[in-house]
Protein backbone atom coordinates (compact mmCIF):
# COMPACT_ATOMS: atom_id res chain seq x y z
CA UNK A 1 0.00 0.00 0.00
CA UNK A 2 1.37 2.88 -1.17
CA UNK A 3 1.65 6.14 0.89
CA UNK A 4 -0.43 8.73 -0.66
CA UNK A 5 1.52 12.36 -1.16
CA UNK A 6 -1.58 14.26 -2.14
CA UNK A 7 -5.32 14.87 -1.88
CA UNK A 8 -5.75 14.02 -5.77
CA UNK A 9 -3.86 10.72 -5.06
CA UNK A 10 -6.41 9.57 -2.31
CA UNK A 11 -9.24 10.77 -4.51
CA UNK A 12 -7.98 8.11 -6.95
CA UNK A 13 -7.32 5.83 -4.48
CA UNK A 14 -10.92 6.40 -3.45
CA UNK A 15 -12.19 5.83 -6.59
CA UNK A 16 -10.36 2.60 -7.07
CA UNK A 17 -11.79 1.10 -3.70
CA UNK A 18 -14.99 1.93 -4.53
CA UNK A 19 -14.91 0.58 -7.56
CA UNK A 20 -13.05 -2.81 -5.63
CA UNK A 21 -16.33 -2.54 -3.65
CA UNK A 22 -19.16 -2.16 -6.30
CA UNK A 23 -17.49 -5.49 -8.14
CA UNK A 24 -17.43 -7.41 -4.71
CA UNK A 25 -21.46 -7.04 -5.08
CA UNK A 26 -22.15 -7.69 -8.82
CA UNK A 27 -21.20 -10.52 -10.93
CA UNK A 28 -21.78 -14.02 -10.87
CA UNK A 29 -20.14 -15.24 -7.41
CA UNK A 30 -21.86 -15.27 -4.25
CA UNK A 31 -20.71 -13.09 -1.28
CA UNK A 32 -21.16 -14.19 2.07
CA UNK A 33 -20.30 -12.05 5.41
CA UNK A 34 -20.30 -13.55 8.91
CA UNK A 35 -19.99 -10.93 12.00
CA UNK A 36 -17.67 -11.31 14.31
CA UNK A 37 -17.22 -9.12 17.42
CA UNK A 38 -17.01 -10.42 21.00
CA UNK A 39 -20.72 -10.76 21.46
CA UNK A 40 -20.62 -12.67 17.95
CA UNK A 41 -17.56 -15.17 18.86
CA UNK A 42 -19.15 -15.59 22.74
CA UNK A 43 -22.03 -17.41 20.83
CA UNK A 44 -20.22 -19.56 18.33
CA UNK A 45 -19.42 -16.75 15.30
CA UNK A 46 -15.94 -18.04 15.04
CA UNK A 47 -16.91 -21.17 14.53
CA UNK A 48 -19.81 -20.78 12.14
CA UNK A 49 -17.08 -18.74 9.91
CA UNK A 50 -15.28 -22.03 9.66
CA UNK A 51 -18.22 -24.49 9.35
CA UNK A 52 -18.97 -22.12 6.22
CA UNK A 53 -15.63 -21.83 4.70
CA UNK A 54 -15.32 -25.82 4.78
CA UNK A 55 -18.67 -26.51 3.09
CA UNK A 56 -18.65 -23.94 0.66
CA UNK A 57 -15.18 -25.21 -0.70
CA UNK A 58 -16.44 -28.71 0.06
CA UNK A 59 -19.59 -27.86 -2.37
CA UNK A 60 -17.41 -25.90 -5.13
CA UNK A 61 -19.73 -22.85 -4.47
CA UNK A 62 -18.12 -19.80 -5.88
CA UNK A 63 -18.48 -17.68 -2.65
CA UNK A 64 -16.10 -14.51 -1.10
CA UNK A 65 -16.57 -15.45 2.22
CA UNK A 66 -15.94 -12.08 4.59
CA UNK A 67 -16.01 -10.95 8.19
CA UNK A 68 -17.79 -7.99 9.52
CA UNK A 69 -18.45 -6.32 12.92
CA UNK A 70 -21.19 -6.20 15.02
CA UNK A 71 -24.63 -5.09 13.50
CA UNK A 72 -26.09 -4.43 16.82
CA UNK A 73 -28.71 -7.18 16.95
CA UNK A 74 -26.59 -9.52 19.79
CA UNK A 75 -30.24 -11.49 20.01
CA UNK A 76 -29.61 -12.77 16.53
CA UNK A 77 -26.20 -13.99 16.50
CA UNK A 78 -24.21 -15.60 15.09
CA UNK A 79 -25.44 -13.66 12.20
CA UNK A 80 -24.52 -14.72 8.33
CA UNK A 81 -25.72 -12.47 5.26
CA UNK A 82 -25.93 -14.00 1.52
CA UNK A 83 -25.56 -12.45 -1.76
CA UNK A 84 -26.49 -15.16 -4.05
CA UNK A 85 -25.96 -13.75 -7.74
CA UNK A 86 -28.70 -11.89 -9.02
CA UNK A 87 -29.99 -11.74 -5.86
CA UNK A 88 -30.41 -8.60 -2.93
CA UNK A 89 -28.01 -9.71 0.55
CA UNK A 90 -30.54 -11.90 2.86
CA UNK A 91 -29.69 -11.64 6.40
CA UNK A 92 -29.88 -14.64 8.46
CA UNK A 93 -29.83 -14.98 12.60
CA UNK A 94 -29.10 -17.36 14.80
CA UNK A 95 -27.13 -19.07 11.81
CA UNK A 96 -24.47 -21.73 14.78
CA UNK A 97 -22.83 -24.47 13.56
CA UNK A 98 -25.78 -27.17 13.40
CA UNK A 99 -27.53 -24.80 10.98
CA UNK A 100 -24.76 -23.84 8.65
CA UNK A 101 -25.04 -27.24 6.36
CA UNK A 102 -28.76 -26.53 5.75
CA UNK A 103 -27.64 -23.30 4.87
CA UNK A 104 -25.33 -23.88 2.61
CA UNK A 105 -27.42 -27.10 0.67
CA UNK A 106 -30.09 -24.22 0.29
CA UNK A 107 -28.00 -21.74 -1.25
CA UNK A 108 -26.37 -24.18 -3.67
CA UNK A 109 -30.69 -25.19 -4.53
CA UNK A 110 -31.41 -21.49 -5.12
CA UNK A 111 -33.14 -21.19 -2.06
CA UNK A 112 -33.91 -18.70 0.84
CA UNK A 113 -34.57 -19.83 3.92
CA UNK A 114 -36.66 -17.40 5.14
CA UNK A 115 -37.60 -18.95 8.39
CA UNK A 116 -33.79 -18.06 9.34
CA UNK A 117 -33.95 -14.61 7.82
CA UNK A 118 -34.22 -11.08 9.91
CA UNK A 119 -34.73 -9.47 6.52
CA UNK A 120 -33.21 -8.79 2.61
CA UNK A 121 -30.96 -5.72 2.32
CA UNK A 122 -33.89 -4.01 -0.78
CA UNK A 123 -36.82 -1.94 -0.56
CA UNK A 124 -39.17 -4.35 -1.02
CA UNK A 125 -40.02 -7.55 0.05
CA UNK A 126 -37.78 -10.62 -1.57
CA UNK A 127 -38.83 -14.20 -1.67
CA UNK A 128 -40.80 -13.98 1.10
CA UNK A 129 -38.57 -12.17 3.38
CA UNK A 130 -38.97 -8.67 4.70
CA UNK A 131 -37.16 -5.62 4.16
CA UNK A 132 -34.26 -5.02 6.54
CA UNK A 133 -35.01 -1.59 7.60
CA UNK A 134 -38.84 -3.10 8.35
CA UNK A 135 -37.62 -5.29 11.15
CA UNK A 136 -38.86 -3.92 14.13
CA UNK A 137 -35.33 -3.89 15.79
CA UNK A 138 -34.56 -1.43 13.00
CA UNK A 139 -37.46 0.19 12.46
CA UNK A 140 -37.16 2.66 14.72
CA UNK A 141 -33.44 3.33 14.48
CA UNK A 142 -31.71 6.43 13.02
CA UNK A 143 -28.33 4.96 12.20
CA UNK A 144 -25.44 7.30 11.68
CA UNK A 145 -22.30 5.61 13.72
CA UNK A 146 -23.72 2.08 12.36
CA UNK A 147 -24.75 2.90 9.03
CA UNK A 148 -22.14 0.48 8.07
CA UNK A 149 -22.60 -1.91 11.02
CA UNK A 150 -22.58 -5.66 9.88
CA UNK A 151 -21.70 -4.55 6.14
CA UNK A 152 -18.14 -3.67 6.05
CA UNK A 153 -15.31 -5.09 7.45
CA UNK A 154 -13.63 -3.69 10.02
CA UNK A 155 -10.46 -4.09 9.47
CA UNK A 156 -10.12 -3.27 6.04
CA UNK A 157 -9.51 0.50 5.51
CA UNK A 158 -10.62 -0.12 1.22
CA UNK A 159 -13.62 -0.77 2.61
CA UNK A 160 -14.14 2.34 4.93
CA UNK A 161 -12.88 4.55 2.08
CA UNK A 162 -15.59 3.21 -0.72
CA UNK A 163 -18.09 3.78 1.69
CA UNK A 164 -17.23 7.36 1.94
CA UNK A 165 -14.61 6.89 5.08
CA UNK A 166 -12.42 10.04 5.71
CA UNK A 167 -14.22 12.20 3.74
CA UNK A 168 -14.71 14.49 6.75
CA UNK A 169 -11.58 14.77 7.73
CA UNK A 170 -10.11 15.71 3.81
CA UNK A 171 -13.11 18.24 3.60
CA UNK A 172 -11.44 19.90 7.08
CA UNK A 173 -7.78 19.39 6.23
CA UNK A 174 -8.49 21.46 2.63
CA UNK A 175 -11.51 23.15 2.86
CA UNK A 176 -11.97 24.21 6.54
CA UNK A 177 -9.51 26.55 9.18
CA UNK A 178 -9.25 24.81 12.52
CA UNK A 179 -11.91 27.61 13.87
CA UNK A 180 -14.01 26.79 11.75
CA UNK A 181 -14.30 23.10 12.53
CA UNK A 182 -15.11 23.69 16.19
CA UNK A 183 -17.42 26.55 14.88
CA UNK A 184 -19.52 23.51 13.24
CA UNK A 185 -19.04 20.76 16.55
CA UNK A 186 -20.28 24.12 18.41
CA UNK A 187 -23.44 24.90 15.87
CA UNK A 188 -24.11 21.08 16.54
CA UNK A 189 -24.61 21.24 20.06
CA UNK A 190 -23.09 17.58 20.20
CA UNK A 191 -22.92 17.09 23.82
CA UNK A 192 -20.23 14.64 25.21
CA UNK A 193 -21.70 10.50 24.96
CA UNK A 194 -19.75 9.57 28.11
CA UNK A 195 -22.06 10.25 30.62
CA UNK A 196 -21.78 14.43 31.64
CA UNK A 197 -22.94 15.47 28.52
CA UNK A 198 -20.95 18.61 28.41
CA UNK A 199 -21.17 20.28 24.76
CA UNK A 200 -17.89 19.24 23.06
CA UNK A 201 -17.70 22.02 20.80
CA UNK A 202 -17.16 24.11 24.37
CA UNK A 203 -14.45 21.63 25.29
CA UNK A 204 -12.96 22.00 21.89
CA UNK A 205 -13.31 25.66 21.88
CA UNK A 206 -11.17 26.07 25.27
CA UNK A 207 -8.76 23.91 23.92
CA UNK A 208 -7.80 26.21 21.29
CA UNK A 209 -7.84 29.60 23.43
CA UNK A 210 -5.46 27.79 25.64
CA UNK A 211 -1.84 29.06 24.65
CA UNK A 212 0.38 26.69 26.37
CA UNK A 213 2.09 23.86 24.12
CA UNK A 214 2.07 21.02 23.25
CA UNK A 215 -1.90 20.10 23.62
CA UNK A 216 -3.23 17.03 23.01
CA UNK A 217 -6.72 15.07 22.26
CA UNK A 218 -7.75 12.01 23.96
CA UNK A 219 -10.24 9.31 23.01
CA UNK A 220 -12.02 7.64 26.35
CA UNK A 221 -12.38 4.20 25.25
CA UNK A 222 -12.00 2.50 29.09
CA UNK A 223 -15.46 1.70 29.23
CA UNK A 224 -15.64 -0.35 31.99
CA UNK A 225 -19.09 0.62 33.71
CA UNK A 226 -21.25 -3.23 33.55
CA UNK A 227 -23.42 -3.59 30.73
CA UNK A 228 -22.28 -1.10 29.03
CA UNK A 229 -20.75 -1.98 25.73
CA UNK A 230 -21.18 0.37 23.09
CA UNK A 231 -17.67 1.87 22.80
CA UNK A 232 -16.12 -1.61 22.42
CA UNK A 233 -18.43 -2.40 19.61
CA UNK A 234 -17.80 0.37 17.70
CA UNK A 235 -14.20 0.31 17.90
CA UNK A 236 -15.02 -3.66 16.69
CA UNK A 237 -17.75 -2.53 14.13
CA UNK A 238 -16.04 0.61 12.38
CA UNK A 239 -12.72 1.70 14.07
CA UNK A 240 -11.20 4.09 11.55
CA UNK A 241 -15.21 6.29 11.96
CA UNK A 242 -13.62 7.13 15.49
CA UNK A 243 -10.20 7.37 14.31
CA UNK A 244 -11.38 9.75 11.66
CA UNK A 245 -12.98 11.88 14.52
CA UNK A 246 -9.79 11.34 15.93
CA UNK A 247 -7.86 13.26 13.31
CA UNK A 248 -10.48 15.88 12.63
CA UNK A 249 -10.08 16.48 16.53
CA UNK A 250 -6.36 16.83 16.33
CA UNK A 251 -6.45 18.90 13.15
CA UNK A 252 -9.06 21.18 15.20
CA UNK A 253 -6.38 21.12 17.68
CA UNK A 254 -3.35 22.28 15.60
CA UNK A 255 -1.77 19.40 17.47
CA UNK A 256 0.03 16.79 16.23
CA UNK A 257 -0.70 14.49 19.56
CA UNK A 258 -3.64 12.18 19.80
CA UNK A 259 -4.67 8.85 22.44
CA UNK A 260 -7.32 6.42 22.89
CA UNK A 261 -7.01 4.94 25.92
CA UNK A 262 -9.23 1.58 25.69
CA UNK A 263 -10.04 -0.98 28.56
CA UNK A 264 -7.59 -3.73 28.44
CA UNK A 265 -10.13 -6.53 28.57
CA UNK A 266 -11.54 -4.90 25.56
CA UNK A 267 -8.91 -7.26 23.08
CA UNK A 268 -11.10 -7.30 20.17
CA UNK A 269 -11.59 -3.08 20.13
CA UNK A 270 -8.07 -2.54 20.61
CA UNK A 271 -6.88 -5.30 18.17
CA UNK A 272 -9.31 -3.92 15.69
CA UNK A 273 -8.21 -0.15 16.86
CA UNK A 274 -4.50 -0.79 16.80
CA UNK A 275 -4.84 -2.12 12.92
CA UNK A 276 -6.66 1.31 11.94
CA UNK A 277 -3.85 3.28 12.67
CA UNK A 278 -1.45 0.74 10.94
CA UNK A 279 -3.24 0.90 8.14
CA UNK A 280 -3.90 4.63 8.46
CA UNK A 281 0.11 5.21 8.65
CA UNK A 282 0.53 3.43 5.85
CA UNK A 283 -1.67 5.41 3.26
CA UNK A 284 -0.26 8.59 4.77
CA UNK A 285 -3.56 9.77 6.45
CA UNK A 286 -1.29 9.23 9.47
CA UNK A 287 2.06 10.62 10.18
CA UNK A 288 3.92 13.36 9.39
CA UNK A 289 2.84 16.11 5.88
CA UNK A 290 -0.61 14.47 5.77
CA UNK A 291 -1.08 14.11 2.30
CA UNK A 292 1.23 16.99 1.49
CA UNK A 293 -0.05 19.70 3.77
CA UNK A 294 1.81 21.11 7.12
CA UNK A 295 -0.46 19.00 9.36
CA UNK A 296 1.25 16.21 11.03
CA UNK A 297 -0.78 13.69 13.09
CA UNK A 298 0.37 11.18 15.41
CA UNK A 299 -1.74 8.28 17.33
CA UNK A 300 -0.64 6.03 20.23
CA UNK A 301 -3.10 3.24 21.72
CA UNK A 302 -2.75 2.76 25.54
CA UNK A 303 -4.87 -0.02 27.14
CA UNK A 304 -6.32 -0.29 30.77
CA UNK A 305 -5.73 -2.92 33.40
CA UNK A 306 -9.25 -2.83 34.41
CA UNK A 307 -9.93 -0.24 37.27
CA UNK A 308 -13.19 0.95 36.61
CA UNK A 309 -11.65 4.47 38.60
CA UNK A 310 -9.52 5.00 35.37
CA UNK A 311 -12.48 6.10 33.27
CA UNK A 312 -12.65 9.10 34.96
CA UNK A 313 -10.65 12.06 32.90
CA UNK A 314 -7.75 12.89 35.07
CA UNK A 315 -7.27 9.15 36.40
CA UNK A 316 -7.09 7.99 32.64
CA UNK A 317 -4.22 10.36 32.15
CA UNK A 318 -2.67 9.81 34.95
CA UNK A 319 -2.48 5.78 33.47
CA UNK A 320 -1.59 7.27 30.19
CA UNK A 321 1.44 9.08 31.68
CA UNK A 322 2.20 5.41 33.57
CA UNK A 323 0.79 6.58 36.91
CA UNK A 324 -1.47 5.38 39.17
CA UNK A 325 -5.08 5.89 37.88
CA UNK A 326 -6.54 7.96 40.61
CA UNK A 327 -8.56 11.17 40.36
CA UNK A 328 -7.33 14.66 41.12
CA UNK A 329 -9.41 17.85 42.58
CA UNK A 330 -10.35 20.87 39.85
CA UNK A 331 -9.59 23.28 39.02
CA UNK A 332 -7.39 22.75 36.80
CA UNK A 333 -9.52 21.41 34.08
CA UNK A 334 -8.49 18.72 31.85
CA UNK A 335 -8.42 21.96 29.19
CA UNK A 336 -5.56 24.11 31.05
CA UNK A 337 -3.85 21.15 32.28
CA UNK A 338 -3.92 17.39 31.77
CA UNK A 339 -0.90 15.11 30.45
CA UNK A 340 1.96 16.08 31.39
CA UNK A 341 0.35 19.37 32.70
CA UNK A 342 0.06 20.43 29.13
CA UNK A 343 -3.50 21.58 27.41
CA UNK A 344 -5.66 18.06 26.66
CA UNK A 345 -8.99 17.83 25.42
CA UNK A 346 -10.84 14.32 26.17
CA UNK A 347 -13.99 12.86 24.65
CA UNK A 348 -16.08 9.77 24.92
CA UNK A 349 -15.36 7.17 21.79
CA UNK A 350 -18.92 8.07 20.21
CA UNK A 351 -18.42 11.84 20.58
CA UNK A 352 -15.29 11.30 18.42
CA UNK A 353 -17.08 9.18 15.88
CA UNK A 354 -20.10 11.65 15.71
CA UNK A 355 -17.72 14.10 14.43
CA UNK A 356 -16.93 13.29 11.11
CA UNK A 357 -21.03 13.86 10.03
CA UNK A 358 -21.08 16.60 11.51
CA UNK A 359 -18.16 17.84 9.79
CA UNK A 360 -19.76 16.64 6.37
CA UNK A 361 -23.23 17.69 6.86
CA UNK A 362 -22.51 20.99 8.69
CA UNK A 363 -23.36 21.80 12.74
CA UNK A 364 -27.03 22.88 11.87
CA UNK A 365 -28.22 19.52 9.85
CA UNK A 366 -27.11 17.65 13.54
CA UNK A 367 -28.68 20.06 15.57
CA UNK A 368 -32.01 19.52 13.73
CA UNK A 369 -31.77 15.59 14.80
CA UNK A 370 -32.98 14.98 18.31
CA UNK A 371 -34.20 17.00 20.42
CA UNK A 372 -33.27 21.12 21.41
CA UNK A 373 -30.99 20.48 23.93
CA UNK A 374 -30.40 16.98 23.36
CA UNK A 375 -29.41 16.56 19.45
CA UNK A 376 -28.21 13.91 16.90
CA UNK A 377 -28.80 10.55 17.64
CA UNK A 378 -27.55 8.49 20.76
CA UNK A 379 -25.97 4.42 21.14
CA UNK A 380 -28.20 2.81 23.66
CA UNK A 381 -27.60 -0.68 25.00
CA UNK A 382 -30.09 -2.67 27.34
CA UNK A 383 -29.50 -5.43 29.14
CA UNK A 384 -32.15 -7.82 31.01
CA UNK A 385 -34.94 -10.32 30.31
CA UNK A 386 -36.10 -8.01 26.87
CA UNK A 387 -37.00 -9.70 23.82
CA UNK A 388 -34.29 -8.17 21.63
CA UNK A 389 -31.09 -7.83 23.19
CA UNK A 390 -28.48 -5.54 21.63
CA UNK A 391 -26.94 -1.81 20.59
CA UNK A 392 -29.55 0.16 19.55
CA UNK A 393 -28.92 4.16 17.47
CA UNK A 394 -32.07 6.05 17.96
CA UNK A 395 -32.70 9.87 17.66
CA UNK A 396 -32.81 11.67 21.11
CA UNK A 397 -35.89 11.91 22.43
CA UNK A 398 -37.57 8.47 21.89
CA UNK A 399 -39.43 7.60 24.54
CA UNK A 400 -38.29 5.26 27.01
CA UNK A 401 -41.40 3.07 26.60
CA UNK A 402 -40.70 2.87 22.96
CA UNK A 403 -36.87 2.18 23.27
CA UNK A 404 -37.91 -0.76 25.69
CA UNK A 405 -41.01 -2.02 24.16
CA UNK A 406 -40.88 -1.17 20.31
CA UNK A 407 -36.98 -1.10 19.90
CA UNK A 408 -35.86 -4.46 22.40
CA UNK A 409 -39.12 -6.13 21.59
CA UNK A 410 -40.27 -5.70 25.48
CA UNK A 411 -40.22 -8.53 28.18
CA UNK A 412 -39.84 -12.40 27.08
CA UNK A 413 -42.39 -14.44 27.91
CA UNK A 414 -43.20 -15.36 31.74
CA UNK A 415 -41.51 -12.13 32.79
CA UNK A 416 -43.51 -9.11 33.58
CA UNK A 417 -41.66 -5.12 33.67
CA UNK A 418 -40.66 -3.78 36.98
CA UNK A 419 -38.60 -1.02 35.96
CA UNK A 420 -35.17 0.05 34.17
CA UNK A 421 -32.58 0.84 35.60
CA UNK A 422 -30.82 4.17 34.34
CA UNK A 423 -27.10 5.43 34.05
CA UNK A 424 -25.56 2.35 34.69
CA UNK A 425 -24.40 1.95 38.22
CA UNK A 426 -24.29 5.83 38.64
CA UNK A 427 -28.06 6.93 38.73
CA UNK A 428 -31.49 5.44 39.81
CA UNK A 429 -34.29 3.19 38.33
CA UNK A 430 -37.34 4.28 36.05
CA UNK A 431 -41.01 2.85 37.32
CA UNK A 432 -43.50 1.45 34.33
CA UNK A 433 -45.59 4.95 35.28
CA UNK A 434 -42.64 6.90 34.29
CA UNK A 435 -41.45 5.18 31.07
CA UNK A 436 -43.42 7.69 28.92
CA UNK A 437 -40.23 10.25 29.02
CA UNK A 438 -38.02 10.94 26.53
CA UNK A 439 -34.69 9.54 26.12
CA UNK A 440 -32.20 12.56 26.44
CA UNK A 441 -29.94 14.32 28.67
CA UNK A 442 -32.22 16.49 30.38
CA UNK A 443 -35.21 14.31 30.91
CA UNK A 444 -34.36 11.68 32.42
CA UNK A 445 -32.19 13.88 35.17
CA UNK A 446 -35.33 15.52 36.09
CA UNK A 447 -36.74 12.03 37.14
CA UNK A 448 -33.85 10.82 38.76
CA UNK A 449 -32.21 9.01 36.08
CA UNK A 450 -29.04 9.57 34.24
CA UNK A 451 -28.86 8.54 30.06
CA UNK A 452 -25.01 8.58 31.61
CA UNK A 453 -23.14 6.40 29.04
CA UNK A 454 -26.40 5.26 26.91
CA UNK A 455 -26.75 1.61 29.34
CA UNK A 456 -29.74 0.59 30.91
CA UNK A 457 -30.71 -2.53 32.72
CA UNK A 458 -34.37 -3.84 32.40
CA UNK A 459 -35.84 -6.06 35.45
CA UNK A 460 -38.61 -7.81 36.41
CA UNK A 461 -40.22 -8.65 39.60
CA UNK A 462 -38.31 -11.42 40.60
CA UNK A 463 -35.81 -8.80 41.31
CA UNK A 464 -35.43 -7.34 44.57
CA UNK A 465 -35.16 -3.26 44.93
CA UNK A 466 -32.64 -3.65 47.82
CA UNK A 467 -30.44 -6.20 46.81
CA UNK A 468 -30.31 -4.61 43.20
CA UNK A 469 -29.20 -1.75 45.04
CA UNK A 470 -26.64 -3.25 47.44
CA UNK A 471 -24.92 -5.09 43.69
CA UNK A 472 -24.66 -1.51 42.73
CA UNK A 473 -23.64 -0.09 45.94
CA UNK A 474 -21.23 -2.54 46.28
CA UNK A 475 -19.70 -2.26 42.78
CA UNK A 476 -19.06 1.50 43.48
CA UNK A 477 -17.26 0.57 46.39
CA UNK A 478 -14.92 -1.97 45.34
CA UNK A 479 -13.92 0.61 42.35
CA UNK A 480 -13.32 3.50 44.61
CA UNK A 481 -9.78 4.29 44.18
CA UNK A 482 -10.34 5.11 48.17
CA UNK A 483 -7.76 8.21 47.84
CA UNK A 484 -10.78 10.45 49.52
CA UNK A 485 -12.54 9.96 52.55
CA UNK A 486 -16.23 10.33 51.88
CA UNK A 487 -16.23 7.75 48.98
CA UNK A 488 -13.50 5.28 50.71
CA UNK A 489 -15.32 4.97 54.48
CA UNK A 490 -18.85 6.68 53.05
CA UNK A 491 -19.80 3.51 50.42
CA UNK A 492 -18.90 0.59 52.36
CA UNK A 493 -20.79 2.39 55.62
CA UNK A 494 -23.90 2.09 53.03
CA UNK A 495 -23.54 -1.45 52.08
CA UNK A 496 -22.83 -2.49 55.65
CA UNK A 497 -26.46 -0.96 56.01
CA UNK A 498 -27.65 -2.67 53.24
CA UNK A 499 -26.82 -5.99 54.17
CA UNK A 500 -28.18 -5.55 57.27
CA UNK A 501 -31.45 -4.41 55.96
CA UNK A 502 -31.20 -7.47 53.56
CA UNK A 503 -30.65 -10.12 56.57
CA UNK A 504 -33.60 -8.90 58.67
CA UNK A 505 -31.70 -6.19 61.03
CA UNK A 506 -32.65 -3.27 59.17
CA UNK A 507 -34.35 -0.48 61.70
CA UNK A 508 -36.32 2.81 60.40
CA UNK A 509 -33.83 5.16 61.07
CA UNK A 510 -31.78 3.53 58.69
CA UNK A 511 -33.13 5.07 55.57
CA UNK A 512 -32.41 8.75 57.18
CA UNK A 513 -29.19 7.50 58.15
CA UNK A 514 -28.66 6.79 54.64
CA UNK A 515 -30.33 9.63 52.95
CA UNK A 516 -27.47 11.64 55.36
CA UNK A 517 -24.54 10.05 54.40
CA UNK A 518 -25.52 9.70 50.91
CA UNK A 519 -25.50 13.72 50.92
CA UNK A 520 -22.27 13.88 52.57
CA UNK A 521 -20.68 11.50 50.13
CA UNK A 522 -22.10 13.75 47.02
CA UNK A 523 -20.81 16.47 47.97
CA UNK A 524 -17.72 16.01 49.67
CA UNK A 525 -16.07 13.51 47.48
CA UNK A 526 -13.25 14.21 44.73
CA UNK A 527 -14.33 12.63 41.71
CA UNK A 528 -17.29 12.17 39.82
CA UNK A 529 -17.77 7.81 40.71
CA UNK A 530 -17.99 8.99 44.61
CA UNK A 531 -20.29 12.29 43.80
CA UNK A 532 -22.67 9.78 42.02
CA UNK A 533 -21.99 6.48 43.98
CA UNK A 534 -25.07 6.51 46.33
CA UNK A 535 -27.64 7.63 43.42
CA UNK A 536 -28.60 4.56 42.80
CA UNK A 537 -29.99 3.54 45.93
CA UNK A 538 -31.32 6.96 46.75
CA UNK A 539 -33.40 6.33 43.40
CA UNK A 540 -34.55 2.98 44.26
CA UNK A 541 -35.67 4.23 48.01
CA UNK A 542 -37.32 6.89 46.13
CA UNK A 543 -38.80 4.23 43.15
CA UNK A 544 -39.55 1.01 45.16
CA UNK A 545 -40.22 2.74 49.18
CA UNK A 546 -42.13 0.16 49.82
CA UNK A 547 -40.21 -2.57 49.28
CA UNK A 548 -37.78 -1.08 51.63
CA UNK A 549 -40.26 -0.69 54.06
CA UNK A 550 -41.47 -4.67 53.77
CA UNK A 551 -37.51 -5.34 54.79
CA UNK A 552 -37.55 -3.00 57.95
CA UNK A 553 -40.70 -3.15 59.18
CA UNK A 554 -42.62 -6.21 58.14
CA UNK A 555 -39.05 -8.31 58.06
CA UNK A 556 -39.79 -9.75 54.69
CA UNK A 557 -38.08 -9.56 50.80
CA UNK A 558 -41.26 -8.97 48.63
CA UNK A 559 -39.27 -10.86 45.68
CA UNK A 560 -38.32 -13.74 47.71
CA UNK A 561 -34.38 -13.34 46.96
CA UNK A 562 -32.83 -11.53 50.15
CA UNK A 563 -31.54 -13.66 53.28
CA UNK A 564 -33.99 -12.26 55.69
CA UNK A 565 -35.98 -14.87 54.62
CA UNK A 566 -33.88 -17.62 55.97
CA UNK A 567 -33.38 -15.21 59.02
CA UNK A 568 -36.94 -15.20 59.80
CA UNK A 569 -37.21 -18.96 59.20
CA UNK A 570 -34.38 -19.47 62.16
CA UNK A 571 -36.41 -16.47 64.21
CA UNK A 572 -39.43 -18.67 64.01
CA UNK A 573 -37.74 -21.68 65.29
CA UNK A 574 -36.21 -20.24 67.99
CA UNK A 575 -39.79 -19.31 69.41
Amino acid sequence: MARLADRQAFERYAAEAQARWERLWAGDHWVISVGISECSIAKGALETYRHLELLLAQEGIPATLRRVGCAGWCFAEPFVEVRAPGAPPVVYGNVTTDRVPDLVHALKRGEVKSEWALGARADEPFAGVQPLSQHPFLARQRRLLFADAGVIDPESIDDYIARGGYRAFLKALFEMTPDEVVAEVKASNLRGRGGAGFPAGIKWESGRRTQAWPKYVVVNSHEGEPNVFKDRRLLETNPHLVLEGLLIGCYALETPYGYNYIGGEHALAVERFQEAVRQAYELGLLGDNILGTSFSCHIRVRTGGGAYICGEGSALMYAIMGQRGQPRTKPPRSVEEGLWKRPTVLNNTETFASVPSIVLNGGAWYASLGTEQSTGTKLVTIQGPVKRLGVAEIEMGMTMRELIFEVFGGMREGYRFKGVQTGGVSAGPLREDQLDVPVDFDSLTELGGMLGSGGFVVFDESVCAVDFARYLMAFNRYESCSKCNPCRLGNPALVEILDRIRNGFGRPADLDIIREGAKHIIELSLCGLGQVAPMPLLGMMKAFPEEFDAHIREKRCPANVCPIREAALVAAGDD
